[in-house]
């Protein structure tokens, strides 16, 4: 790609695949609340497009001369409901309106495994009916479905797993919900690396507009080995738990390996951290 947009290039999920980007040889502009924040990226080459994703005229200006659009932008996690339905939904609808109006069509837009609710008893496939519950997950698939129907965008959905790895301290944070789970409750993952290599493929192949993909590794970890991997004991009575749903948050990845070829280049979260790459 001659420029991609990548919008949310600031979170954790963006900074690290804009660098990837950069690295691949890609000219890469980034839409930032605080251009101080993207200090570090504009050192590595990318141009820095200031303002707010809600504010129209700065969309316009960013979607100008790109020609591919990556949303990575997201609200979640101590946001009021109202703030993740504005970047979630609206503004991500507004920004693929807007880059459809200025002629450009290859659009990616990041969501989350988090929009099927309970499992179906085995892993959730990309053609699965959502069944969000809460305001992260809801926004998401408003906002997949509305991109989805503008007549002439190139749309692609990437769905991820839990992400971590690279000094993000994503694992840590696990703990937030693993310390009151089962010790068997499991928890899907996927590698900065892995996300990386997904956008790659998802937004360079030819011919996949339309279609939803999913990005996890090869091995989901229960609580009990989140807390290993973080040293810290278990309650002594999580073991005694009861699961209702073993497949709450597990995907099925075989689409996006049989598509795109895609294979992590950490299957687990111990290939990681036996690389050195937590």
């Amino acid at each position: 790609m001659k420029k991609v947009l990548v919008a949310g290039a600031t979170g954790r999920v963006g900074s690290r695949f804009v660098r990837r980007l950069l690295a691949n040889g890609d000219g890469v502009r980034v839409l930032v609340r605080d251009p101080e924040r993207a200090a570090r990226l504009q050192a590595a080459g990318a141009e820095v497009s200031a303002g707010d994703l809600r504010d129209p005229a700065t969309v316009a200006a960013a979607v100008d001369g790109v020609d591919a659009v990556v949303n990575l932008a997201a609200a979640f996690r101590g946001v009021p409901d109202e703030e993740a339905e504005a970047i979630n939904h609206r503004a991500a609808v507004a920004l693929a309106r807007a880059a459809l109006a200025a002629g450009v069509t290859r659009h990616v837009l990041a969501s989350t495994n988090l929009v099927y609710g309970p499992g179906r008893g085995r892993p959730t496939r990309e053609d699965d009916l959502p069944q969000p519950a809460g305001a992260y997950p809801l926004s998401k698939v408003a906002a997949e479905h509305a991109v989805r129907r503008l007549d002439g965008l190139d749309a692609r959905i990437i769905r991820f797993a839990f992400v971590y790895g690279e000094g993000d301290p994503h694992l840590r944070e696990s703990l937030m919900w693993a310390r009151d789970w089962p010790a068997h409750q499991r928890l899907h993952l996927v590698h900065h690396a892995d996300v990386g290599q997904a956008l790659l493929r998802v937004l360079r192949t030819e011919g996949i507009g339309g279609r939803t993909y999913h990005v996890g590794d090869d091995a989901p970890v229960s609580a009990a080995e989140l807390h290993a991997l973080n040293g810290e004991e278990m309650s002594p009575d999580a073991a005694d738990r009861p699961l209702a749903d073993p497949w709450s948050g597990i995907i099925d990845t075989t689409r996006i390996r049989s598509e795109l070829g895609f294979r992590p280049i950490y299957p687990s979260v111990y290939t990681a951290r036996d690389a050195g790459a937590l």
